[in-house]
């Protein structure tokens, strides 16, 4: 049981930070819970195409560095971000509720989060209490950077029809880079190198990220500051 509030415990304490930082116009609970589990469901495409790819770290060794590369960015990163970003454009960004830049992030954090503690249970309940405290600084808030980026692209592409489209694409383009680069350090080897490497691109990452958040979030106090119009059903 220690373990499993171990795994799931950083996913929700990112998700109320983001709601809580959504303080102008809050989204539906409804709608947030239902992305978190939409989130958990966007496991299993991911998971079936790296299984088609028929590659996995256990034979990564050996392997040159465009090949590391190709499964860093292509098969995981992709995979991954791409699912996410589906669950995404197939449910929150049609809602009504996505009236305003600053809730694509929040709804790509909260599918970013569902994907992130699902993982989490996995990797906490094989490899125990060490992995869970590694994954808690780490992974878990890699994947709410991506999840940010994400987010911050769909919400401007969502209100800006002339450029929606380049939105669109980085809107997957940024998280996969990301994703990618941060992976492919950690895949390449386990040398204090590869883990400064990982360490970098999770630090751009929180960087872009927090300035994502407070251009959105100016632009949500401008908009709702004075309505201060909070939706909690």
């Amino acid at each position: 049981m220690g373990l499993l509030a171990l795994a799931i415990a950083p996913g929700v304490a990112i998700c109320i930070f983001i709601y809580l930082k959504d303080k102008y116009n809050r989204e539906p609970l409804g709608l947030l819970l239902v992305s978190f589990i939409l989130g958990m469901f966007s496991v299993i495409p991911a998971i079936v195409l790296q299984l088609l790819s028929h590659t996995s770290l256990e034979i990564l060794a050996g392997k040159t560095f465009a090949e590391v590369a190709i499964f860093a960015y292509l098969v995981v990163g992709l995979s991954e971000e791409g699912s996410k970003y589906i669950m995404i454009r197939l449910f929150a960004y049609r809602r009504k509720a996505f009236d305003e830049p600053f809730d694509g992030i929040v709804y790509a954090v909260m599918v970013g989060m569902g994907f992130a503690t699902l993982e989490n249970i996995g990797y906490v309940l094989q490899h125990g209490i060490g992995t869970g405290i590694v994954r808690m600084f780490l992974s878990v808030p890699a994947h709410a950077t991506f999840a940010i980026l994400m987010g911050y692209h769909l919400g401007l592409a969502k209100f800006d029809a002339a450029n929606r489209k380049k939105y669109l694409f980085l809107a997957i383009f940024w998280p996969v880079v990301f994703h990618g680069t941060y992976d492919y350090f950690l895949f390449l080897g386990n040398t204090i190198l590869h883990f400064a490497g990982a360490l970098v691109s999770f630090i751009v990452a929180i960087q872009l990220s927090k300035k994502a958040i407070r251009k959105h979030e100016a632009f949500s106090k401008e908009t709702y500051g004075s309505n201060n119009n909070q939706s909690v059903l």
